[in-house]
């Protein structure tokens, strides 16, 4: 791997080669050469905004020919990019934008009201419009200057990315330019990437799973093929139409995918591989003999540059080896290795420099909690068989996967329990029909206090992002406790018997009075 990191390879490609295409959007071509004048002309821009090495600029942006602009010119011009999720509103997305005190925002109009409204001091930092008026995005862009400053160096920072936290606040991963070259590293090792594919892209950009794709043209003879979102309807005549050799899962797209009705055409597409995250063991066989391409399953997290290991060899239900800068072990609870086929801890290990994130932006405590002597403790399950192979066996943390995203435990109650009529509450997740978990959510109300439901998730959904919204709420009385008064969440009952359901409106029929399911 270069030193530089990605960044630089990108005049290069564009002075080689400047009329390949980097990727098509919605089918439209971006050459190389498009991508480097366009960001040339934001990175400048940035410098006119009064941005300087190491200042942070947050994107709240939907995918986009100029969305890839303004990412480039970051990296560029040695500023730090904040992705925020679009879903995110209310005060999730106050804090991100206060705890990473950016200097310039940039967001879709649409999203202006999220950010006018969440509560944050909208002086701290110069808001700019994807479209519209003088100094929006689009008019950067097409702005035609040149950027001849030097470019960051590789253990730079590029990037704060948030995620979820388990007892607290989000946390800043500190992303270095090394770091997302890594990642796209990985992601090509997992997609078993070879000169001439086509990469499928419909992850937004601020998600770790799209962000990685994108240095990845720049490393190989590989194309992109980007779309706006997910379409359940049109995804294989998407894939079909811009020749994608290779599609990218996590979530529940692969079992939206598989309800869709059976065609005939369903193995009519040239994609060799099918690579991400959270397949289900029973789901596995059954898609690759449906759609005829293989699945391979990664792990990782942002935190140890996206992808720890890949399952190359196609062992139903793991996730596979280390990639060849990280070493994994399982650890039990006080720290010992553990036997093979011993559930534990995974814990990460870096081979080569900087590959493991250095910390959490502004959060001394977290990262002396992840980042230990003995390695860097994910908070996940695992266990490694003989043969060196790991299985992701969940959480050991207090968050739930919904859809591709960590949703905190944290968070959802922090609001919740800001409700007048809430005294108490408390969330688990359960299992979805699509996707990895749906959120439960179990409500103590205040002595006297009536609780409508279908208000009460209403009052949710103006205050957090759609994947944060319980879709199960219960009301009980009260919960049971430890000996220091903490609920006991694992006796929570996972059954859906008496909850109301956020989807169909049907209300609870029955409350229970200490949290459990009656036998």
């Amino acid at each position: 791997m270069e030193d530089k990191g990605f960044i630089s390879l990108l005049a290069v490609r564009a002075r080689i080669s400047p009329d390949a295409v980097y990727a098509t959007f919605d089918g439209e071509p971006i050459t190389f050469s498009d991508l480097h004048r366009t960001s040339d002309s934001v990175a400048a821009e940035l410098r006119r905004l009064g941005v300087v090495k190491g200042d942070r600029v947050a994107l709240m942006l939907r995918n986009s020919p100029d969305s890839l602009a303004v990412l480039f010119a970051i990296a560029k011009c040695g500023a730090v990019w904040v992705p925020v999720n679009v879903q995110l509103r209310g005060d999730g997305l106050k804090y991100i934008l206060e705890h990473c005190d950016p200097r310039v925002v940039f967001a879709d109009r649409d999203l202006f009201a999220n950010i006018l409204d969440c509560g944050v001091d909208t002086g701290a930092f110069r808001l700019v419009a994807e479209t519209g008026e003088a100094g929006s995005l689009d008019r950067l862009v097409a702005g035609g200057h040149v950027f001849s400053e030097a470019l960051p160096e590789a253990d730079d920072l590029f990037a704060l990315n948030y995620t979820s936290g388990t007892t607290g606040r989000p946390k800043g991963v500190c992303v270095t330019h090394r770091m997302l070259r890594y990642a796209s590293e990985g992601a090509m090792l997992c997609a078993d990437a070879r000169d001439g594919d086509v990469f499928f892209v419909w992850e937004p950009l601020y998600h770790i799973g799209g962000a990685q794709l994108v240095p990845i043209p720049l490393l190989r003879d590989v194309r992109l093929a980007m779309v706006q979102r997910f379409s359940a309807s049109r995804f294989w005549d998407q894939v079909r139409d811009c020749g994608a050799t290779q599609i990218h899962y996590l979530g529940g797209v692969l079992q939206i995918l598989l309800k869709q009705p059976e065609e005939a055409g369903d193995r009519n597409h040239g994609v060799r591989v099918a690579w991400g995250g959270g397949c289900p063991r029973d789901l596995w066989r059954a898609f690759e003999e449906r759609f005829g391409m293989p699945l391979r399953e990664c792990y990782g997290m942002t935190e140890s540059s996206s992808i720890t290991t890949f399952n190359e060899s196609g062992l139903l239900g793991s996730v596979g080896k280390p990639v060849p800068w990280l070493r994994v072990e399982i650890l039990d609870d006080e720290g010992r290795p553990v036997p093979a086929g011993t559930a534990g801890e995974i814990v990460v290990h870096p081979r080569r420099e900087g590959a493991v994130f250095a910390g959490y932006f502004r959060n001394e405590e977290a990262t002396a909690k992840a980042l230990r002597p003995d390695g860097f403790h994910t908070g996940d399950l695992g266990m490694i068989d003989a043969e060196g192979n790991l299985y992701f066996l969940g959480r050991l943390t207090d968050s739930v996967r919904v859809r591709g995203e960590n949703v905190s435990a944290f968070e959802v109650e922090h609001v919740a329990g800001s409700h007048p009529l809430v005294e108490e509450c408390a969330l688990i997740g359960v299992r979805a029909e699509v996707g990895e978990q749906e959120i439960k959510l179990f409500l103590k109300p205040k002595q006297g206090a009536e609780i409508d439901l279908s208000s009460f998730s209403d009052w949710l959904g103006e205050r957090l992002a759609p994947f944060q919204n319980p879709r199960y709420l219960v009301v009980i009385e009260d919960f049971e406790r430890t000996p220091s008064q903490r609920i006991m969440k694992h006796r929570l009952p996972a059954a859906l018997d008496g909850s109301w359901d956020r989807l169909s409106g049907t209300r609870q029929t029955n409350a229970y009075p200490t949290g459990r399911q009656p036998q």
